[in-house]
């Protein structure tokens, strides 16, 4: 703020009366109000799905569709292992929590399956029509050879096999019994055993463990989002529920579960536990310190009203610009405590140290100081929202208008409520004048051999922790998972054979029938994958949707059936020739009648299928998904499909990670473009000299930890990097008081201190919580505040030689 604009603001100010200007303030808060009630009416919300807060990933319209249909399939599903010794156990436990499921969950879960009988039957009707178009491929190689005697003699064994499934009807239309094979065909292959509607399979069990158990699985849908707490809390509930009745009926039954429903759920509860220990631990140490700096309730009240209409300025902005509020904003967005309440601090501290001084002429003294702390934070959290990412875009707008409300706060509030007097407590003053004293001349290099070993050791500190600094942007760190909650997911991978993975591939062409071709020439490398260990399983639609090509093909090689050889193949099955003439007419009839994609997906057969399928939208390509599981080398595996250009190898998590990346290194680059605009700010208010110092404390700050962290082997992730754009803006509200107090430093330290044992009491702690997310952003801020502090003191040296210039 120039010097002219300085005096207009403070002459202004000067004449408004405290009165007039605690009515200024009721009034902007209760508009404030009103304008947050008149937003929550017209339907604003708290989002708490973490998914909103995610940058989205860059793709082809296609793509997107597809991440999207994989996710709505993959994100809410979880499995349930139904474990016993004995099978009828097992079998009646997931019959009778499927049940419960059904009936006492319905609002809750949906397609709550295990073996689907009914989808036989669905198959089954809509296939017959178009027996003539399939053939397995052992049946289509018999046929090429001209083998149908082997194919006549298989029919004859089956039709007088004890466990056969021919019956008259089945073979007066497909008399070779072709059709029951390929319907077989369309089955996922998989290690699991049916038995009345329930996949059942051995449970794996330790070497030491001689009993034999079995495993039965159930699958359910949550009807809402796995990574909403409300969410969680019911579907859990839910469960328990069902798990509980089918316990009292059979004490003997365990249960394992896997979904994305139990690592949310986790990672939920896991907040919440810290939330409130390391909030209850913040919350003392920092009444306790207030107490101790001014043995007054009454700062204590100002410095709630002010982060109260913090908040409250925070939350209706953000509502107005956003139309919704995230769960993770609130957050992330209480980092605006650690610079808000720094204005009480000063305000408080300057007071303490000029008693004669009152409120109204305090505000007005600090007022330059805070008006310039206000603009560089808001320029710092500005940076932030010039970044693509959902998440970080509200928290700045958060933190912006969080900081504007403390400032008004200040400005006209204070000046009336805080105009108690204080008692005379120099305790804390003594011992911040103590410590600054004894770092400006003990600490501070009294010869030029000692600034050489100073700088000669930072130089060194530095180097080694820089060049020791590496970089994870894994989004996967966004949560922690409990070591049990994994294994029971790794054990019920291994009894699926994998299950199904995040990462899919995303098939491509500019027709149905180009699409379906390329779906048939995928499955050989598949199989080959498969056998390669490269993955567990796979599932395509090219088995339930055959080209036209293959159609025709199939159709050709029956007519040795049909047309050529059937008075002789019904003879040596000693089946009535009056069959011959009705079937050779239905043969004639299929020509031509191929499976359409759109036909079988509509049906019940191919309902569940659809989200697999993507039709063309605004003139993309046909898209179909080949779902993926039990993935061990996802390199070797992206590496058969790269000179595939319709086939796609599409991993979310590693797309949203190179964002991570992406937006960690514009992160850095925004922290460089604050520091520059924070320059020529100063520049206006202290010329270019004392601003590039100001300046290069939290820059020197960030550099130092950014060493550090290096030194602990913390590989450097987006979380570091937002947590460095918080330690620029209460760093240079730290250089910036001290220049602009001159030589008068000494309650200017005690804010200081105060506020640097404030936010390392709120956020330093949050270095010790179990999400490695959190976990970042806490010891970045710990690491980062206490550099910070201990620089700041010596603008002292620098002020002290422009006062004698």
């Amino acid at each position: 703020m120039s010097a002219k604009l300085q005096l207009v603001a403070l002459g202004f100010l000067s004449q408004i009366s405290p009165n007039k200007k605690l009515a200024i303030w009721l009034a902007l808060v209760v508009s404030t109000l009103i304008a947050g009630c008149v937003q929550w009416q017209s339907g604003a919300k708290i989002q708490t799905d973490i998914l909103a807060m995610l940058p989205k990933v860059s793709e082809s319209p296609l793509t997107q569709r597809a991440m999207a249909s994989v996710e709505q399939q993959l994100a809410n599903r979880l499995y349930i292992g139904v474990i016993a010794a004995d099978k009828n156990q097992v079998i009646n436990g997931a019959s009778l929590l499927m049940q419960q499921l059904k009936t006492h969950s319905a609002a809750v879960f949906t397609d709550v399956i295990s073996a689907d009988i009914s989808q036989a039957q669905t198959l089954n009707a809509f296939y017959f029509p178009y027996r003539f178009n399939l053939l397995t491929d052992r049946q289509q190689q018999q046929l090429s050879q001209q083998q149908w005697p082997q194919l006549t003699q298989a029919s004859l064994h089956k039709l007088y096999s004890a466990f056969g499934y021919a019956n008259s009807g089945l073979i007066s239309q497909d008399p070779l019994l072709l059709y029951p094979d390929n319907l077989l065909a369309l089955a996922p292959k998989q290690s699991l055993s049916v038995q009345n509607g329930v996949l059942l399979s051995t449970y794996p069990q330790n070497r030491s463990d001689t009993s034999s158990k079995y495993i039965a699985i159930v699958m359910a849908k949550g009807l809402q989002s796995a990574f909403s707490p409300t969410a969680q809390q019911q579907q859990l509930a839910a469960l328990n529920q069902a798990m509980s009745a089918v316990t009292d009926d059979n004490a003997e039954i365990s249960f394992i579960k896997a979904g994305a429903l139990f690592h949310a759920a986790a990672a939920t509860d896991n907040a919440k536990q810290e939330v409130s220990s390391i909030g209850l631990i913040s919350l003392i140490g920092v009444i306790a310190l207030v107490w101790l700096a001014f043995r007054s309730v009454m700062p204590l009240t100002i410095a709630i009203i002010t982060l109260s209409s913090s908040l409250l300025f925070a939350i209706v902005l953000t509502l107005l610009v956003f139309g919704e509020l995230h769960l993770l904003t609130l957050v992330f967005g209480t980092s605006l405590i650690g610079i808000a309440i720094d204005y009480c601090f000063h305000f408080y501290c300057e007071r303490l140290n000029n008693a004669s001084l009152d409120a109204n002429q305090t505000s007005l003294t600090i007022l330059p100081a805070i008006s310039l702390a206000l603009i560089t934070s808001i320029v710092a959290y500005g940076s932030l929202g010039l970044a693509p990412f959902p998440g970080m875009q509200q928290v700045a707008i958060f933190c912006a208008a969080g900081l504007i409300g403390a400032y008004l706060t200040l400005v006209f509030a204070y000046p009336k409520l805080a105009s108690a007097n204080l008692k005379d407590n120099q305790y804390l003053l003594n011992i911040a004048d103590r410590y600054q004293g004894f770092m400006l001349k003990r600490v501070m290099p009294s010869s030029r051999l000692t600034s050489c070993i100073w700088l000669l050791a930072g130089m060194t500190f530095t180097a080694i922790g820089l060049n020791q600094l590496r970089s994870d942007d894994d989004i996967r760190q966004l949560q922690h998972t409990p070591t049990a909650i994994q294994q029971q997911e790794d054990s019920l991978r291994t009894v699926l054979s994998g299950g199904t993975d995040n990462q899919f591939l995303l098939v491509h062409a500019n027709s149905e029938e180009a699409l379906k071709l390329q779906l048939e020439q995928l499955e050989p490398q598949l199989e080959s994958a498969t056998k390669q260990q490269l993955i567990g399983n796979h599932f395509s639609l090219s088995r339930f949707l055959p080209s036209e090509k293959t159609q025709a093909s199939n159709y050709q090689l029956q007519q040795q059936i049909y047309l050529d050889n059937l008075t002789e193949i019904l003879a040596r099955l000693g089946i009535e020739e009056s069959i011959a003439q009705p079937l050779v007419e239905e043969y004639r009839a299929a020509n031509g009648r191929y499976i359409d994609a759109n036909a079988f997906l509509n049906s019940a057969a191919g309902q569940q299928l659809a989200p697999l399928w993507l039709m063309p939208e605004q003139g993309s390509d046909y898209g179909a998904i080949v779902m993926l599981g039990g993935i061990k080398q996802l390199d070797k595996l992206s590496a058969l499909f790269s000179n595939k250009p319709n086939v796609q190898l599409i991993d979310k998590v590693a797309e949203i990670s190179k964002l991570m990346s992406h937006y960690r290194q514009l992160t850095l680059a925004l922290l460089v473009i604050a520091l520059v605009a924070a320059l020529a700010i100063f520049s206006l208010r202290f010329g270019i000299k004392l601003a590039t110092i100001v300046v290069c404390v939290p820059a020197l700050s960030a550099l130092l930890t950014l060493s550090a962290l290096g030194l602990l082997q913390a590989p450097l992730t987006l979380f570091h990097a937002l947590a460095l754009i918080l330690v620029f803006g209460i760093g240079i509200d730290y250089s910036l008081f001290f220049a602009e107090a001159k030589q008068q430093t000494r309650g200017v330290m005690m804010a200081v201190l105060m506020s640097a044992t404030s936010t390392l009491l709120a956020f330093g702690l949050l270095a010790f919580s179990q999400t490695p997310a959190i976990s970042a952003f806490g010891l970045t801020l710990l690491i980062g505040i206490s550099f910070t502090f201990l620089l700041s003191p010596f603008i002292q040296i620098f002020t002290r030689k422009t006062a004698e210039c």
